[in-house]
Parts: structure tokens; C-alpha cells; sequence
């Protein structure tokens, strides 16, 4: 359905991948080596909110560009993964206004002068693309960056950052036990690891006690005194407004344009960061940037697009790229609150890849979802066959059914809520599944 055509830019990193290993091999070895070669980036940096955790890091990323921008500053911001291009992975910052997506022409001279300097040297693809991120952001004057972490913290090829400004680090679950660890502690102590000696750490609110013990003994260690949600500053809401307090006061706000109230929470992590950061925050500057944030498939309501023919007229259709258990919990809260406000039936679509836990995620749906349909994710070999994951929504008492496509699945919806009020549809369950989506529907993140 769609007609996007991979750029320049994008053809020579696929050209990378057919060359040089996709995964992640945790190890500073040889980005220290490579950024070495190329002159050393990272220590030409404007100063840097580094973010990890398992869960809210695109959006406290995108909290934190929206506070930067409303208070009129520059800021770059690197994201991973994309959702459909790679241009996405790197936003430069603009002055007085909202950055914007790098341009083909340097992506793709970043790329070649990343690979040059490596010189056919081993290295991971991630890694060269990391690479990416220092030529550009060191090249291009901006008052701030924020790096989002690729996977874990410690040995993340980001973590080359010696000074942050500060070091967020938001909620840790169970998530690539194969890389960092078996146990909450062990990943906790993982993410720890862009903890600079003396620098500021603020930390997101934290569901299990052993991740926050793990973060706070990691901050004391490293001579820094953390921020933690909950104790030092904190949002809720009140008569329909968000209210943000920490130990310079409170803040009366409107609630946050991304929806759900997990997003309080990332919104307030965000706030008391790049605080923390040295950059001053008016009152006035922060209520701008809760209406202005913008996040795409993070509870983002499709409005338009090609998709939207194929669904039952009338219906609420609703992109979230959350993928694991703590994702699922907290998009289905949000269903629960859509739901009190105007009661809809409620079906899925899902897609996921095996490196998750579905039948985590599922069962935060359960009694809450009419029907689960199932659907492959395009263009990746990790996506779990339909079959397979309408199974898993079966086992924890869903019912589920295999589906060929998002277009199949939304028709088939059709069908069944043909003598229903109009429903509401949650797509979602992975991140490379809400890319395939925003590609067919036509509705690119920009």
C-alpha cells in the first residue's frame, strides 16, 4: 500500500547491514577506537541529557525536546529505533523553533565518513550508527542534546558521553535478559552505567524496589545525589489539570497531549531532568510544552490515512508501539480511562517480534479486549507468525484470530462490529509493527 522509496542515505545503511553485524555486542572497545579515529565528537558536544530505562525513554525524550524548544533553545535529539525511516534516529536542532529530521545528503555523509574511519575494522552496524550521532551533533551549534541509550547503558555504544548534564534513567522491568541480565537488580545495574562520576541523576518512578535500590546505591557510588520520582519531586492529577511539584515548588499545568496518565509520570522525569540539566523552566514554558509534545505511536490517535477506509466507519483507531508486559498495563489503563469517558468495544491488533513476552502484554487486556487479531510484522525475521500470537492471546483468555494483514484484520473488525456501537481499535504491540503501520496508512513521523 505504501510508496515509500528508500533514500540514498537509507540504501548505503542497507548496504552496512548486508556487511557488518546487525546485533548488539556490548562492548566500548571499538566505538572508543572509532571515535578516536574520527577526531573524538563526543567531547564537542553541547551539554547532553543522556536517557535509559526499559520503558518511557521516547517519551520523556520527547518531554524534554518539547520543554527545551518552548523555552525557545536548540536541542538535537537522537531516538532508536526508527519507526519507518532512519532519519528519524537523528533530529538537528533549529533556533527559536522545532528541530528537524536530518536531511538526506548529511545523513548519508555521516554514514560514509562513520565507515571510512572504520576502515573495515570489526564493528557492529549500531555502532557505526552511533558514530552517526557524534558527527552530527558535535558539527551543529544547539543549546542541548538528548541521546536516548540503545540497549541497557553500561557498555551502549552512547555511553562514550564523559560529563551529562544528566543522567535519566527511567522505569527498569525484565526486557533483553539475554543481554543485560535475568534479574530486575541486574538490569537496573545495567542502565546504571551512563552514571557519571558527580554529574546529576534523576530518576523516573520505579516499580520494583531492587531497580530503584540498584539506581540510587549506583548514584551515591558515583558521588551524586539522585532526584528520585516520588521523593523529590513528583505530577498528579487535580480537577483535570497536572500538577508538578518538586523542592522549588508547584506547578499548575495543563495535562500532557500524550495520552495516558503512565504519561504524568514521564512528563515529570522530564521537568525536574532538564532542570537538574541547568536550564531554567518557567511555569509558562513548561504549560506550552505539555500541550505542545508530540511522540508518534505512543497512543497516537490515526485521524486520517490510507488504513482508516478499511475500519468500521465511525471507529476510534488508536497506534501504540508499547511491547512488553509494563507497556501493555499501562496502554491498557488508558483504555480503561477512554473507556469511562465513552464506553466502545474495544478490539486489537497486534503484531510482535520474539524477543518479547506476548502473553505478558495480553494480559493486561484481558476482560477489557472484545477480540484480538493477529498480524505479521513486514520486513523482519523476529516477527512472531500470527498463528503463534493469536495462541498466546488464547492461553490468558482472549480470543484471538490469525489474520494476513492490518488491512485484513481491520475489515474483518468491520464485519464483526457491524450491529455494535462504533469501536475503539488499539494497533500495537511493537514498535517495528507501529512503523509498518504509519508506512501503509501513509502518515510518516516527520
Amino acid at each position: 500500500m505504501s510508496s515509500y522509496e528508500p533514500s540514498r542515505a537509507e540504501r548505503e545503511i542497507e548496504r552496512l547491514l548486508g556487511i557488518y553485524p546487525r546485533g548488539f555486542d556490548l562492548s566500548l572497545d571499538r566505538i572508543r577506537r572509532l571515535l578516536g579515529d574520527l577526531g573524538r565528537p563526543q567531547d564537542r558536544m553541547p551539554p547532553v541529557i543522556h536517557v535509559a530505562g526499559t520503558n518511557g525513554k521516547g517519551s520523556s525524550t520527547a518531554f524534554s525536546r518539547a520543554l527545551l524548544e518552548a523555552a525557545g533553545l536548540s536541542v538535537h535529539v537522537h531516538t532508536s529505533p526508527h519507526l519507518v525511516r532512519w532519519h528519524e534516529r537523528y533530529r538537528l536542532g533549529v533556533k527559536g523553533g522545532a528541530g528537524r529530521l536530518v536531511d538526506d545528503e548529511r545523513l548519508l555523509d555521516a554514514v560514509l565518513r562513520a565507515e571510512k574511519a572504520n576502515n573495515g575494522q570489526p564493528i557492529t552496524v549500531f555502532e557505526l550508527l552511533t558514530a552517526v550521532i557524534f558527527i552530527l551533533f558535535s558539527e551543529t551549534p544547539a543549546d542541548a542534546a538528548i541521546i536516548e541509550v540503545g540497549l541497557g547503558g553500561m557498555y551502549d555504544a552512547t555511553n562514550l558521553i564523559e560529563q551529562p548534564a544528566v543522567s535519566l534513567i527511567m522505569p527498569v522491568a525484565l526486557d533483553h535478559q539475554g543481554w543485560l541480565g535475568n534479574t530486575i537488580e541486574e538490569i537496573a545495574a545495567a542502565k546504571a552505567g551512563i552514571i557519571k562520576r558527580r554529574c546529576p541523576v534523576v530518576i523516573g518512578r520505579q516499580d520494583h524496589d531492587e531497580a530503584l535500590d540498584a539506581l540510587v546505591r549506583a548514584s551515591e557510588r558515583a558521588g551524586s545525589q539522585p532526584q528520585v520520582y516520588g521523593q523529590d519531586y513528583l505530577a498528579y492529577e487535580e480537577n483535570g489539570r497536572l500538577v508538578y511539584q518538586d523542592n522549588d515548588g508547584l506547578m499548575d499545568l495543563p495535562l500532557p497531549a500524550l495520552h495516558g496518565r503512565h504519561q504524568f509520570a514521564n512528563a515529570a522525569a522530564a521537568i525536574r531532568a532538564v532542570k537538574s540539566a541547568g536550564f531554567s523552566l518557567s511555569e509558562d514554558v513548561v504549560a506550552a510544552a505539555m500541550r505542545q509534545v508530540q511522540w508518534p505511536a505512543r497512543l497516537q490517535r490515526l485521524k486520517n490515512g490510507a488504513l482508516l477506509a478499511f475500519a468500521p466507519e465511525g471507529a476510534e483507531v488508536w497506534l501504540d508501539g508499547g511491547h512488553n508486559p509494563h507497556g501493555g498495563r499501562a496502554v491498557a489503563e488508558a483504555m480503561v480511562a477512554f473507556e469511562e469517558r465513552d464506553p466502545r468495544p474495544l478490539y486489537l491488533v497486534t503484531g510482535m517480534i520474539n524477543t518479547k513476552d506476548p502473553k505478558g502484554y495480553f494480559e493486561a487486556f484481558r476482560g477489557l479486549a472484545r477480540h484480538v487479531h493477529t498480524v505479521p510484522i513486514r520486513n523482519s525475521d523476529a516477527g512472531i507468525d500470527p498463528a503463534a500470537l493469536a495462541n498466546d492471546a488464547l492461553e490468558v483468555g482472549l480470543d484471538a484470530t490469525p489474520m494476513t494483514s492490518a488491512v485484513e484484520a481491520l475489515a474483518e473488525i468491520r464485519e464483526m462490529a457491524s450491529d455494535e456501537p462504533p469501536p475503539r481499535i488499539l494497533i500495537g504491540g511493537s514498535l517495528y509493527f507501529a512503523g509498518n503501520i504509519l508506512e501503509e496508512n501513509g502518515t510518516l513521523p516527520e
